[in-house]
């Protein structure tokens, strides 16, 4: 009778839910009570920290009281099973059940807490704005060996005469900031921001300063976002090319730029809609106005001193139209994508002399398998070279008998790549990618210097890489690249390139 009151399972249950009540009930009121706004951040800060103090010292109390109870339980349960008739331990085998899940319930609710304690020691960015802001970034190093001279050594895109070269750069390293906001007229906000070190480096406007290894501003995006429609204004490239060839070692200016990729940046303010609701197939229709810029080399002769004269378009006091028609299924990346696009800017030279600039482009991306996929771009068009094409420039002049004579020129190129993933951690990747700009066009403009920007008429670029990542923060590349590079007034240029990779992603 002595050890049956002993082993009375009524007082183990509230031997247990006690320990569990104070567990909870202080983790509770904490967790609930709602503080009041604190003055500073320091303040903030401050209290946080006292608050997860206080959690801990209940937890690792209530832990205390756990293992007492278990001893206790441990020592108790032999003489007990010695001392009870088998029935009797037969009907206590329900309230040892119970014991059992209420303990697991504990060890559970423990786990629980240590999350929560993690979450809330983890570091947070505050916005001013109070909403959502997210720091992440690709620390990156890239470094290269060039067999013939290039135009940049850190980032090659066309041929030179002359003498190879190597290099090594962290210029291509990004920083990205993304922002989570309210919700405005039905439609939810975000606006996204990144940034890389190479201004400069790249040459002309598209860097937006002279000096190597300061901080550029690559793309930025703001958009209001519905169930089918989506207005945004940004920086990034044309609407003509969603597109973009993958390349660890091609980042600051990317792969196949200036060889068929119409990869520059220009501010945008547009709106997209889908057409098509409830169906795995979407018809999409987008349209923006943009601010098209001109090409570096044209920009870097008329620079003079800290001014910056406003560019070709902009002269025009007209902004540039573009819109695009695809069909498009399944995931933005994997998934299968084809639209057909057009472009048109006016452009002003001087008083008497414009142009305009347009484009018509196809792109489309195609899942062969699971772990094979074929995307391109191909396009046709005058004076692209505000968008990444028209071998650098927008159009050729001359001054005869005192009169200025202006020449847009012609171009067509485009990309295509095929990539191949062998799982998720590793992939191959080749492509081509080619502009061109009609000779007989350029050969009556060109000069005497060696070859240069201004004497280029075609450029071919094939790459193949293999990137490997060993872990979601780490990246690995190997790239072969030849780029071939013609001139109105000078033989065809080759260079090959090795380039290697290695970058960490927070």
């Amino acid at each position: 009778m002595r050890l049956r009151r002993l082993w009375n399972w009524t007082s183990i249950r509230r031997a247990v839910t006690v320990p569990l009540f104070v567990l909870v009930a202080p983790i509770g009121a904490s967790l609930c009570q709602t503080p009041p706004p604190a003055p500073d951040m320091q303040e903030q800060v401050r209290r946080l920290t006292d608050a997860i103090n206080r959690v801990q010292s209940q937890i690792n109390e209530a832990q205390r009281e756990l293992g007492d109870l278990k001893t206790q339980l441990t020592a108790l349960q032999p003489s007990v099973q010695n001392s009870l008739p088998k029935a009797e331990e037969q009907r206590s085998n329900p309230d040892a059940a119970e014991l059992s899940a209420a303990v697991a319930g504990i060890r559970d609710s423990e786990s629980i807490h240590d999350t929560q304690i993690a979450t809330l020691e983890q570091t947070k960015v505050e916005s001013e704005s109070k909403y959502p802001l997210k720091l992440s970034g690709l620390i990156l190093m890239t470094s290269f060996v060039n067999t013939r001279r290039v135009d940049m050594a850190q980032s090659p895109t066309i041929a030179l005469a002359g003498p190879g070269s190597t290099a090594s750069t962290l210029r291509q390293t990004i920083l990205g900031i993304d922002a989570r906001g309210p919700h405005l007229f039905g439609a939810s906000s975000h606006a996204d921001l990144r940034l890389d070190f190479d201004a400069g480096a790249s040459g002309g406007v598209y860097s937006g300063d002279n000096a190597p290894g300061v901080v550029r501003m690559r793309t930025a995006h703001a958009e209001l976002t519905w169930d089918r429609t989506k207005a945004f204004f940004s920086f990034d490239r044309t609407l003509m090319t969603p597109d973009n060839p993958t390349s660890l070692t091609a980042v600051a200016t990317p792969a196949l730029a200036w060889s068929g990729n119409l990869w520059a940046w220009n501010p945008q303010l547009g709106v997209s809609r889908d057409l098509i609701e409830g169906h795995a197939v979407s018809f999409r229709v987008e349209g923006a106005l943009i601010d098209v810029m001109d090409p570096p080399s044209l920009y870097s002769s008329a620079q003079t001193g800290t001014y910056l004269p406003p560019g070709t378009a902009e002269l025009s006091r007209w902004p540039g139209l573009e819109g695009r028609i695809a069909v498009v299924n399944g995931d933005p990346d994997r998934g299968f994508h084809l639209g057909v696009s057009g472009f048109f800017a006016p452009h002003r030279v001087s008083q008497v002399r414009n142009f305009n600039s347009w484009a018509g482009a196809l792109d489309f991306s195609v899942p062969i398998s699971r772990f094979t996929q074929l995307t391109g771009n191909s396009y046709k068009g005058q004076a692209l070279g505000g968008l990444g094409g028209g071998a650098y420039k927008d159009y050729v002049a001359a001054t005869y008998h005192g009169e200025l004579y202006v020449r847009a020129l012609d171009d067509s190129g485009g990309w295509i790549q095929w990539k191949q993933r062998a799982g998720e951690r590793i992939e191959f990747n080749e492509a081509f990618g080619m502009d061109n700009v009609p000779a007989h066009q350029l050969r009556p403009f060109a000069t005497q210097y060696s070859p240069s920007y201004y004497n280029l008429a075609r450029n071919r670029t094939i790459t193949a890489n293999a990137i490997y990542s060993p872990s979601a923060y780490l990246l690995f590349s190997l790239e072969y690249r030849r780029i071939a590079s013609s001139y109105v007034n000078y033989p065809t240029q080759f260079s090959d390139i090795i380039g290697l990779a290695a970058g960490y992603k927070f």
